[in-house]
């Protein structure tokens, strides 16, 4: 671990030690999908529901920011899959610190590269498309995401600083590109024209797309494994 990281998580342990009540507040709020997707998700429904002179622009934005979200969701994953392996900070004795037990699927973690930040880079793209469409409420989904989001993953030993930076650095990224103008009339502007002619299944499979983006995909995959398993 560098220099930053040390620093910084050193301070955050020893105001861990101090707050049993702050402890476990932060173990709920990184715990539970109410403080990620349930909050920031809902932003972009009431996004495109709500009456403006620009609603199809608007539409558009929102539907690129939902394919960020699953883009860097997937390419988090991959990264942290391929990418040399870095033991997460509750799990390293090296670093000599303690942490609040997260006690968040820790056989799963254990398995789980540090780097990058999946948790980062998802809710960082989608507070970004967020701030792209609406700034004042996005300047607020952007807050929301370090400090609820990100933050607590870094004081509960579930990540480095840095795999948080540079997780939000590549989901910013990702937001970024993928709701520029010449990017996204080639994928959302059809899928607007879609939902517009099949407004009964296409609101559905919205529905539980973003469903699943905000469990992240979890209890598919727990279930895909578990078959696997059981095969």
């Amino acid at each position: 671990m560098n220099s930053f990281d040390t620093a910084i998580q050193t301070f955050l342990t020893h105001i861990a030690f101090n707050s049993i009540t702050l402890n476990h507040a932060i173990r709920v709020i990184a715990g539970l999908y109410t403080f990620k997707g349930f909050v920031l998700v809902p932003i972009l429904w009431w996004i495109w529901f709500k009456p403006s002179q620009r609603v199809e622009w608007e539409r558009e934005m929102v539907i690129a920011t939902i394919a960020s979200g699953l883009m860097a969701l997937a390419i988090g994953r991959l990264l942290a899959h391929y990418l040399p392996f870095r033991v997460r900070p509750i799990y390293n004795p090296e670093l000599h610190l303690h942490f609040p037990s997260a006690g968040l699927r820790e056989a799963v973690l254990r398995t789980w590269s540090s780097f990058p930040s999946d948790h980062a880079m998802l809710w960082m793209s989608v507070a970004t498309g967020i701030f792209l469409i609406w700034r004042r409420v996005g300047v607020l989904a952007l807050l929301y995401t370090a400090i609820f989001i990100c933050l607590p993953r870094v004081y509960l030993g579930l990540h480095y600083p840095t795999d948080i930076l540079g997780g939000a650095a590549i989901g910013i990224i990702i937001a970024y590109f993928m709701t520029r103008d010449s990017v996204r009339a080639r994928f959302a502007a059809p899928i607007l024209r879609w939902i517009y002619r099949f407004p009964g299944p296409a609101y559905t499979l919205a529905f539980l797309l973003c469903f699943e983006l905000i469990a992240q995909f979890d209890e598919i995959l727990l279930l895909g494994q578990s078959i696997s398993k059981a095969l």
